[in-house]
């Protein structure tokens, strides 16, 4: 009886010389295209190579080598190669460890495993991506929040503080405002926070029902059929879909809110300004309308004046004409009453700067008096 391994060999060799035979009879052409044949089914290859790698460097060892016996037991009962007798026993079995290779159908199992693992992976890490994109909306929300509640912070401490707790008359900030502006915020702030204790003790009640609830689902679970299961996940996927798209329109109408918001204050600084422009414009008014008084009451003072010196000029036209020369006598008279009315007149000069000086003394007592029981009272 010939040995099966030297027939092999000899079939091999001869296979071998046919191949180079028929290498040598192809064209340039055909070549080529069995060349790039052999380079495709080379990266094939290569690839299925390396999924069975991987899937034998991921598989437990005495699985591996249970399937193999199995897969060896099987492989000699289909009748493929007949199991020997006698003395060449050894030699067959070891060119049976030699030529045994993958089934069809195990090749085909070990490609569905590897990409039921790769979909089971790629769809944790879309939800782990998932995760990690909500974190940073909410994230980003959180800031936007935090951003407004500063920016409206701010108006509210300029409006109430900076401009509206500022003494007019010394220019300063009152202190008793600052104070009462601070504590109101504080007390805003606890009422605020014992409000979201009040909320996470609920929702923690209600977290414990609903474990409670799952529990007693799961242990229940052996009374429910398939179809229940079935009708349980349509409307949790029903649930969800509602649940994306509300959170699609909450999202909407927080950006909504942040436009109106920022559209808000934009118009209040509008506001203010205009505000602003207009109490410089109701000042600058109130002083031309003074100043259009003053001028008119001067007007009116320089009309009369006006008309007092034309009569007075009249009654001199009259007097010049019906003027006559004095005697001696009459004007030296005169000129002593003259030089004594002079006299007098610088003496009362005197005595109103005297009591002028004193009455500016008095006024400056009396306002430093003022002025100190203003800030007394104040």
């Amino acid at each position: 009886m010939v040995d099966r391994s030297e027939t092999y060999s000899c079939s091999t060799a001869t296979t071998n010389e046919v191949g180079d035979e028929r290498l040598l009879e192809m064209t340039e052409e055909q070549l080529e295209n069995l060349v790039k044949d052999l380079e495709e089914k080379n990266v094939v290859l290569e690839i299925e190579t390396k999924m069975f790698e991987d899937f034998y460097e991921k598989q437990d060892l005495n699985s591996v080598m249970l399937n193999a016996s199995n897969n060896t037991s099987s492989f000699g009962s289909t009748g493929e190669i007949s199991r020997p007798i006698g003395r060449k026993r050894s030699k067959v079995r070891n060119t049976i460890d030699r030529t045994l290779r993958l089934t069809t159908n195990q090749k085909c199992d070990i490609a569905q495993k590897t990409v039921e693992k790769l979909k089971t992976e790629i769809k944790k890490t879309a939800d782990e991506a998932e995760k990690v994109v909500d974190t940073y909306k909410a994230t980003s929300e959180q800031y936007e929040l935090e951003q407004s509640d500063l920016k409206k912070e701010r108006m509210e401490f300029e409006r109430d503080i900076v401009k509206g707790a500022r003494n007019p008359d010394t220019k300063k900030t009152t202190a008793e405002r600052v104070i009462r502006y601070f504590e109101d915020r504080f007390r805003a702030k606890d009422a605020l926070i014992e409000k979201f204790r009040l909320k996470i003790s609920t929702q923690r009640t209600q977290m414990k029902k609903l474990l409670l609830q799952l529990k007693q689902k799961e242990e229940m679970g052996e009374v429910l059929h398939a179809v229940d299961f079935n009708q349980l996940k349509i409307e949790n996927q029903q649930y969800m879909e509602k649940i994306e798209e509300r959170n699609h329109d909450l999202l909407h109408l927080k950006q909504e809110a942040g436009k109106t918001q920022q559209a808000l204050n934009s118009i209040k600084r509008k506001l203010q300004e205009l505000m602003t422009e207009s109490k410089k414009l109701e000042t600058e008014i109130k002083i031309q309308e003074d100043l259009q008084a003053k001028i008119d009451a001067e007007f009116e003072q320089v009309t009369e004046q006006k008309l007092q010196a034309e009569k007075t000029n009249e009654n001199l036209k009259e007097h010049l004409s019906d003027y006559q020369v004095p005697a001696v006598m009459d004007f030296v008279t005169e000129s002593a009453k003259l030089r004594e009315l002079q006299k007098m007149k610088t003496t009362w000069q005197r005595k109103v700067e005297i009591i002028k000086m004193s009455y500016d003394s008095h006024q400056k007592k009396w306002l430093a008096l003022k002025k100190s029981s203003q800030q007394i009272h104040r």
